[in-house]
C-alpha cells in the first residue's frame, strides 16, 4: 500500500515504506473540533525503534491536549512500549493495544499489562493459529479478525470461539471484526449467528 501511494505521488509517502516523521501533521487533531475516534499510525507503528523518544512524547502531548477525541494506538513493539510507556503521562482518551497473531506473540500481552494506559486492548488480527489459554487480567478489550485479500491465510472458527469464550469468562468486551478471506464482504462478520460488538467502558 505504501508503494502504491508513493507511485500515486502522495507526499506523505515519498519515501515509500521507510519510517518518516511528519511534523506538518502532528497537530492536526487539534484543528478537528468534532469529537472522533482516531487510529494513530494506521500505516506504521508509533513505537518503532526508528522513532525518537522525543517524537513519541510529542505525539502524546498532542493527544493529551486534544482531550475531546479518543485515540487508539496499536503496536507490535511491546518491549519498547513497556519501557517507554513508564515515562509517559497517559491521558484517559488514549487506548493502547498490542497485536497478537499467534501463540508466539502472547508475551506482548504481559508488556501491555505493565503499561499505565487507562484502556488496554489486544488485537488478535490477523488471527493465524490457536492461542490456548490467554491471561486477560488488566485487559479491557479484545478484537479478533481474519486476514483478508489475495493469498490470505484461513482462520479456524474454533480459534475465534475459544478467544470469545475466554473473554466472556473474564468479563472482557469482545469485538469480532471479520472472517476475512479473498472476499471479506462475502464472508462477513457474524459468529454463530450474531455480531459481537463489545466495547470497553470509557474511563471517567
Amino acid at each position: 500500500m505504501a508503494q502504491r501511494l508513493q507511485a500515486m505521488g502522495q507526499p506523505n509517502y515519498e519515501r515509500g515504506f521507510e519510517v518518516s516523521l511528519h511534523e506538518h501533521t502532528l497537530r492536526l487533531p487539534l484543528s478537528w473540533k468534532k469529537p472522533q475516534v482516531i487510529f494513530v499510525n494506521s500505516m506504521s507503528d508509533l513505537f518503532h525503534e526508528a522513532i525518537p523518544d522525543s517524537f513519541v512524547h510529542r505525539v502524546f502531548d498532542v493527544m493529551r491536549s486534544a482531550s475531546w477525541h479518543t485515540f487508539q494506538i496499536l503496536t507490535k513493539r511491546a518491549e519498547r512500549l513497556d519501557t517507554l510507556g513508564q515515562s509517559i503521562d497517559w491521558p484517559r482518551n488514549v487506548w493502547m493495544g498490542v497485536s497478537v497473531e499467534t501463540s508466539s506473540y502472547l508475551y506482548r500481552i504481559d508488556h501491555l499489562r505493565q503499561t499505565p494506559a487507562h484502556v488496554r486492548f489486544i488485537s488478535f488480527e490477523p488471527l493465524l493459529g490457536p492461542l490456548g489459554t490467554i491471561e486477560l487480567s488488566g485487559i479491557h478489550w479484545a478484537i479478533v479478525g481474519g486476514e483478508s485479500g489475495p493469498g490470505s491465510r484461513p482462520m479456524d472458527p474454533e480459534w475465534v470461539k475459544d478467544i470469545r469464550d475466554q473473554c466472556l469468562a473474564s468479563d472482557v468486551p469482545f469485538f469480532f471484526k471479520q472472517w476475512g478471506g479473498p472476499n471479506k464482504k462475502r464472508t462477513g462478520r457474524a459468529l454463530e449467528g450474531r455480531n459481537w460488538d463489545g466495547m470497553p467502558a470509557i474511563p471517567e
